[in-house]
């Protein structure tokens, strides 16, 4: 499916994108590991996702619907682009030996089922691989393969608790809150799709086996918690909830203007001296003990507090005006609606237009990142339930009236 604004590249595209010949088959449900399958069908990968034949995958049914009343979720057209969706009952001997005969003939397989359900269905590693020595299986759970913890529901907001996420967001004074998007599933998906890549380069390039890619929600999370652990290590110092500022680093905070407020990022040395200068604190800038970040850190309130004074007479518009002469990373802070209208966004091509199924337009990000030879690609958008069912057991050999009989037990 082409956007009604294709985008743009200097370069002629390949036709399959860079993962073209990569055959991927989902057992995933909800976030983690269908946005991981998402990622690898977005460059080219042949993405077949295996959906309960009672209702699919929960997402069709989340957040905001199209139309609103029984219809599909608007976020299943982005999460479930460019997959092939298969209707398969895995509580069914065929419906298990169809899974069987699908991961025959695929790279990669992905799911994020609890640890230990696969192997109870007789569709773990051990007996998928059996026919296919090459497959790589990524695994997304709450917790990993393994360990103590390994049996417990794990979703993302668990993950980010214990991963370190909530404890350092928010301000003191009040609970942790959640960031709005879930961003601990999605963390793990592009730790999984790192794995997978990593595996079939193994594979392909080093004359590897396959494997499995264990990655458990909490362990990405905390994979993304920087100094915290040396921190803590070498000076059993515990990093605590700073509102907007980023601590120990300086000055890097969110501050108020006239008519909102600004990020503002003018914490390297160079980018320091340019701040002071352009709010009229050469004082500032030229202070020796503030050349170099730890000599800045004990005199964060004073930084703030001469920043926070200057913008507190100017408008938005006006401060970025100057911030943005003086080359210094500053900016708004952006809604969905700001996204639309942005010329950066526009430029980019950020948001492309497509065509839902009853022909009316509906807008989707863009693929990220821009390949500029083989850039990813939305080719049609998420599918209806079981779309793809009989296409693909053709593929695999099954004749039309083996397909109406699955059909007619219910198996698919």
């Amino acid at each position: 499916m082409s956007p009604t604004a294709a985008p743009h590249t200097t370069q002629t595209p390949h036709a399959g994108g860079p993962l073209a010949g990569v055959k991927v088959l989902e057992l995933g449900t909800l976030i983690a590991g269908p946005f991981a399958a998402r990622l690898l069908g977005e460059f080219g990968a042949e993405v077949i996702k295996i959906e309960d034949p009672k209702g699919g995958d929960p997402l069709r049914k989340w957040r905001k619907l199209y139309p609103e009343a029984g219809g599909t979720s608007l976020w299943w057209a982005v999460q479930a682009r460019n997959k092939k969706s298969v209707t398969v009952n895995l509580k069914a001997d065929e419906g298990k030996e169809i899974v069987r005969r699908l991961a025959k003939e695929a790279d990669i397989v992905i799911e994020n089922f609890r640890p230990g359900l696969l192997e109870k269905l007789e569709l773990g590693y051990d007996v998928l691989s059996a026919d296919n020595p090459g497959l790589v299986m990524v695994r997304l759970s709450g917790y990993g393969q393994s360990g103590p913890y390994r049996d417990r529901p794990g979703f993302g907001a668990i993950a980010e608790a214990m991963g370190g996420l909530r404890h350092i967001t928010g301000y003191p004074d009040l609970p942790p809150p959640r960031i709005g998007i879930s961003i601990g599933d999605s963390i793990a998906a592009l730790h999984g799709v790192i794995g997978a890549l990593m595996a079939l380069h193994h594979r392909q390039v080093n004359g590897g086996k396959g494997q499995v890619v264990d990655v458990a929600l909490y362990e990405a999370v905390f994979n993304m918690m920087e100094s915290v652990v040396p921190e803590y290590g070498v000076y059993g110092m515990v990093r605590e909830r700073t509102g907007a500022s980023l601590p120990g680093i300086v000055p890097s905070n969110t501050y108020p203007c006239r008519d909102g407020s600004i990020v503002i990022g003018g914490n390297s040395d160079p980018i320091f001296k340019r701040l002071m200068s352009a709010i009229g604190r050469d004082d500032l800038a030229h202070d020796p003990a503030l050349a170099h970040n730890d000599g800045r850190v004990p005199r964060t309130q004073e930084i703030d507090d001469a920043i926070a004074a200057w913008l507190s007479t100017r408008t938005i518009d006006d401060a970025l005006a100057v911030l943005n002469a003086a080359d210094v990373p500053a900016g708004r802070i952006y809604s969905v609606a700001d996204m639309f209208a942005d010329p950066q966004y526009v430029a980019r091509q950020m948001i492309q237009t497509f065509k839902w199924q009853d022909g009316r337009d509906i807008a989707l990000p863009a693929v990220t990142p821009k390949l500029s030879m083989t850039p990813g690609d939305t080719r049609w958008l998420g599918p209806a339930l079981g779309e793809h069912t009989d296409e693909v057991l053709q593929s695999l050999g099954y004749d039309a009236d083996h397909i109406a009989r699955l059909h007619a037990q219910q198996i698919v």
